[in-house]
């Protein structure tokens, strides 16, 4: 069975079945680890390159690929093979997943232009630093770190899992206008604390 060597396909090839395809799915659907392999070798330079295309970043096309067939492997026991082919199935999980990585984006951006907006910290050699250089320099700071528990624990989770404030309210059992309140002053106190140090670092100059 020639599963490993065949060439990257389009999504039209994707949605048609061989013989050879048909008992992939059998051995991939009855949990056979082989048959991820092979299912992996064979579609993956299909996913990678529909993640490329969309995100038009190597690192993060690589990063949803492999969350593509982690997921199919996860999920395997919800294919049906009479909904369609299983190269059209993980198609369909790709495409989610490169959605999900662009509203990430999207989500990161607003939150970065948040903080530079909040925080104030881009120095003025650099005033047309880009939103995330203010960022970074939240995170690098170490002032994180020396927040009261909760509101750490809201920037944490919104700096570095990049959870929505509904998403945190959901997962840690907080109401979701207490998530708010953390968040809002973390932030605050972010930006009196590094605007504290500033003053002491030009001070000392």
């Amino acid at each position: 069975m020639d599963t490993i060597s065949r060439p990257a396909e389009d999504t039209a090839t994707a949605g048609r079945n061989t013989a050879a395809d048909d008992e992939l799915t059998r051995s991939f659907a009855a949990a056979d680890e082989r048959a991820f392999t092979a299912v992996y070798a064979r579609w993956r330079p299909l996913v990678h390159t529909l993640a490329s295309r969309s995100l038009g970043d190597a690192q993060e096309a690589e990063d949803v690929t492999q969350q593509v067939f982690l997921a199919a492997w996860l999920g395997r026991a919800r294919y049906r093979p009479e909904s369609g082919p299983l190269g059209a199935w993980i198609v369909g999980i790709a495409r989610r997943k490169t959605f999900d990585a662009l509203a990430a984006r999207a989500r990161r951006a607003r939150l970065a232009e948040a903080a530079a907006r909040t925080l104030a910290v881009t120095p003025p050699h650099r005033a047309g630093a880009p939103p995330e250089t203010a960022l970074d320099r939240v995170l690098l700071s170490g002032e994180l770190v020396r927040l009261p528990g909760p509101q750490r624990e809201v920037l944490r989770m919104t700096f570095y899992e990049d959870l929505t404030q509904a998403q945190i309210a959901e997962r840690t059992g907080i109401p979701l206008g207490t998530v708010k309140s953390h968040a809002r002053r973390g932030l605050h106190q972010l930006r009196d604390r590094i605007g504290a140090d500033r003053a002491a670092a030009v001070s000392s100059w």
